[in-house]
């Protein structure tokens, strides 16, 4: 039976006149939700079935087809494509190694390190590219990643990390002081902040449609309200009928609980976001944010924003981080007290955005392996592949994932297929009860450290994050 605090999670207050759910406001920014496209017409035949129509299945489709056009590839989705969190993220094009460099030296050495940061850093221009190629207007700028502190102990996490990015070739980090981030953001209370230039914003929802139609183009069939129950070598089995193929690739990130089998392989992190009405020129005036950076924090629960293309302020960051048993939201719908705790932070940030309407909030869930690493693999006698567990860094890596999968499915020897995320592998997350006990006890001490260090002018980080991380495995 799922915690008391558990089953009050779905429960949202109606008299609030912000929209909450409805997907992401992304989606309503199009003008509502797409158009579903037809479902399985019943089982089929193909050369590779992709399980799941968000970032990841429709970039392998495109490379896919564009290395191979004759291949029969079909796309599974049991909503729409963009559905998930491909179209309700925060818009960051960037290149983080998720996991850490770290993970990689351990097990494969620097220079294999060295070649996932460079190979990411290509990945954010290669989406560009694609957009431009393909015609799809995503409200892309490059304006880099910008990330402040606010109390002197994220200043010294700061400090210690653009001190050690500084010691890898292809970061580009740069250190700001608080006068030097004054002038690119006007963040109340920064103290300090760094830069990269290997970033850029993008309208999620806009670059999961227009990719989806590039697919489309291409001959790849998207069959949508179409559900995977559990995939098997040599077939995928749905609500519709079995799809049959040599291939079968799992890209469901963090809705993989949901298939047969794999209820532990990934968790289901929430995170949630809101949009502001659009701001007007005089408060754009004080804040700054001309070069439409995206915003990050060193706050151990951290945040991140980006200044969308019609001048609102799309903010996101951790609410109820999850939901027992692995549940995930009713199309988007956030808890109030989330909303609530975002606005707050977001006014914290922007006092003069404090008169500003929240118009949307949404959640999303995104893919947790129990090593917070990415991965990627094809078992070539089963024929069964995957990608994910992207913690977040998704808009970046799924293309890098998709390029990779469709090498290893065509059997093409790259570089990309010698990257050491290739067949890298995580234990299983805990069962439950453990599992849900030990994630809230994680952000439960997270949030105690924010709260600590705000108290204090101490540099030192505030020891329940040291529990925290050693509860992670971090």
């Amino acid at each position: 039976m799922a915690p008391a605090a558990l089953r009050e999670d779905d429960q949202v207050s109606e008299d609030s006149a912000t929209v909450n759910g409805d997907v992401s406001w992304w989606w309503r920014d199009l003008g509502g939700l797409p158009t579903v496209r037809a479902a399985l017409p019943g089982s089929i035949d193909v050369d590779v079935a992709i399980v799941g129509g968000g970032y990841t299945g429709l970039w392998t489709a495109y490379y896919l087809k564009k290395a191979q056009p004759d291949l029969r590839v079909a796309v599974l989705e049991q909503r729409f494509a963009g559905f998930g969190a491909s179209g309700r993220n925060g818009g960051w094009l960037t290149n983080s190694v998720t996991g850490g460099r770290a993970t990689y030296v351990a097990t494969h050495g620097r220079d294999a390190a060295i070649a996932q940061q460079r190979a990411l850093n290509d990945a954010v221009d290669e989406v560009i590219a694609v957009t431009s190629r393909e015609g799809i207007d995503a409200d892309i700028i490059k304006g880099g990643e910008f990330e402040v502190a606010r109390t002197p102990a994220q200043l010294a996490r700061l400090q210690t990390s653009a001190a050690g990015e500084q010691t890898w070739p292809h970061t580009d980090v740069e250190l700001l002081d608080a006068a030097g981030a004054a002038e690119r953001i006007a963040v109340d209370g920064a103290l300090g902040a760094t830069w990269h230039p290997h970033c850029a914003r993008v309208h999620p929802a806009k670059l999961v449609s227009g990719l989806a139609s590039a697919v489309e183009r291409l001959g790849v069939a998207i069959y949508e309200n179409t559900r995977v129950s559990a995939i098997a070598p040599g077939r995928a089995i749905t609500d519709r009928g079995t799809v049959r193929a040599t291939h079968v690739l799992r890209a469901t990130e963090g809705f993989t609980p949901d298939l047969k089998g794999e209820h532990r392989t990934w968790l289901p992190m929430n995170s949630s976001m809101i949009a502001t009405a659009p701001l007007p020129a005089s408060a754009w005036n004080a804040i700054g944010w001309d070069g439409r950076e995206t915003l990050g924090d060193f706050a151990h629960v951290y945040m991140y924003a980006q200044r969308t293309a019609d001048d609102r302020i799309a903010f996101g960051g951790r609410g109820v981080p999850y939901r027992y048993g692995s549940r995930v939201d009713t199309d988007g719908t956030t808890q109030q007290r989330t909303i609530a705790s975002l606005t707050a932070l977001l006014h914290s940030f922007f006092p003069i955005a404090a008169d500003v309407p929240i118009d949307h909030a949404w959640a999303g869930v995104l893919g947790v392996p129990r090593d917070w690493a990415a991965s990627v693999g094809l078992n070539h006698t089963t024929g069964l592949g995957w990608a994910g567990g992207y913690v977040g860094t998704g808009v970046t890596a799924t293309n890098l994932a998709g390029r990779t999968l469709a090498d290893l499915v065509l059997g093409h020897d790259t570089e990309l297929v010698r990257l050491p995320w290739v067949d890298h592998r995580a234990k299983l997350w805990e069962a439950e009860p453990l599992r849900w006990l030990a994630v809230n006890a994680i952000y439960t001490a997270y949030h105690a450290a924010d709260r600590a260090e705000s108290r204090t002018s101490s540099t030192r980080t505030a020891w329940p994050a040291n529990v925290a991380a050693w509860v992670a495995g971090r």
